[in-house]
């Protein structure tokens, strides 16, 4: 049974993990270089505080977010405020993102300064409720602290990353010119630089997914409707294989990651005929997610699964069924809220 401290636990986990990894990277940089582990560590945490100087910034360059003025969005701004009271939480900033795909996100460093982004394609494509526990999902968010974790983690493999480009494209360079005895450094420094991404990128990923499942809960927590997740959940995963914006640079963000649900939903319609019960050439919701299901079962979901930002979307549904069973029953309280994930 999971609880609200096993995920505190796992950031701690994943930032210690982390930690370790990139001092014997910051040290095989050192070592290459000839030059203090001092001023590896240095360039290092510059490096992360610029990252977190300018991390909200480059969100809302990348998204083209736009905020809300006062009144703009009078319904909008209700169902935030009626939310954030219920669950007892500061009222963050709210911003449209001008994008016809159904999408939200949320970032920020503190609570009082978090961000509440909606794509104008969600607010047109999804009915109230389901827009409700889209909210309530972003808010979970915000509850649990886990968008900063999520900034402050991501900082490093990217590192690690330019690293392993920068020294890949100089031994590329100076190969020819270069001593073998020269070039042995460059290309160890290289092959761990790239190890390193990977094992950061797989801990950021499964921390990302870990994140997903806890925010749906305390969104069905908080709406009392987890049904109008699971269809929002299944509009917005179908809305983006129809028309999707890769915006990799903010995918961890989303409630959903435009490039997998895309990906998971043009599996899905190449066998459309397959999962159309009632032949009238449309999925609706229940054979969607009847299609999810099943899908799920291959051996591409469960690799591709290790590399994305979310778990595959039938998980989080079959998570949230189990959630409106336990709230039919009247059992469903904030002392055991995370016990299926």
């Amino acid at each position: 049974m999971a609880t609200l401290i096993q995920l505190k636990t796992r950031m701690i986990i994943v930032l210690i993990a982390l930690f370790i990894f990139f001092t014997i990277f910051f040290f095989t940089i050192a070592y290459v270089f000839e030059i203090s582990p001092i001023y590896s560590f240095l360039l290092a945490a510059a490096f992360i505080i610029l990252q977190f100087i300018i991390g909200p910034t480059l969100v809302k360059i990348s998204t083209g977010l736009k905020y809300l003025r006062q009144g703009e969005n009078l319904w909008l701004e209700d169902v935030v405020t009626s939310l954030c009271r219920k669950g007892k939480l500061p009222i963050p900033k709210l911003a449209i993102v001008n994008d016809t795909t159904p999408n939200a996100f949320t970032f920020g460093y503190t609570s009082k300064s978090a961000t509440l982004a909606i794509h104008r394609g969600l607010l047109e494509k999804l009915n109230k409720s389901e827009i409700e526990a889209v909210i309530g999902h972003e808010l979970g968010h915000i509850r649990h602290k886990d968008a900063f974790i999520i900034t402050a983690i991501s900082a490093l493999p990217l590192l690690a990353y330019l690293i392993a480009r920068t020294t890949f494209s100089i031994q590329k360079v100076s190969g020819e010119r270069r001593r073998r005895g020269n070039i042995l450094p460059i290309l160890l420094l290289t092959i761990i630089s790239y190890l390193i991404y990977i094992i950061g990128q797989l801990f950021v990923y499964g921390f990302s997914r870990m994140r997903e499942h806890y925010a749906d809960t305390y969104s069905a927590f908080l709406t009392k409707n987890p049904r109008a997740l699971v269809s929002a959940l299944a509009r917005i995963a179908y809305g983006l294989a129809l028309a999707p914006k890769e915006n990799a640079s903010a995918r961890a963000f989303y409630i959903l990651d435009p490039i997998y649900a895309s990906k998971e939903i043009k599996e899905i319609l190449e066998k459309k005929e397959d999962y159309d019960i009632n032949r009238d050439g449309v999925l609706d919701e229940k054979e969607l997610e009847m299609a999810m299901e099943r899908e799920a079962e291959s051996s591409w979901v469960r690799v591709n699964m290790l590399f994305s930002t979310h778990p595959p979307t039938y998980k989080r549904i079959l998570l949230l069924k189990q959630i409106e069973k336990e709230l039919e029953t009247g059992n469903f309280s904030e002392k055991s809220l995370y016990r299926y994930i």
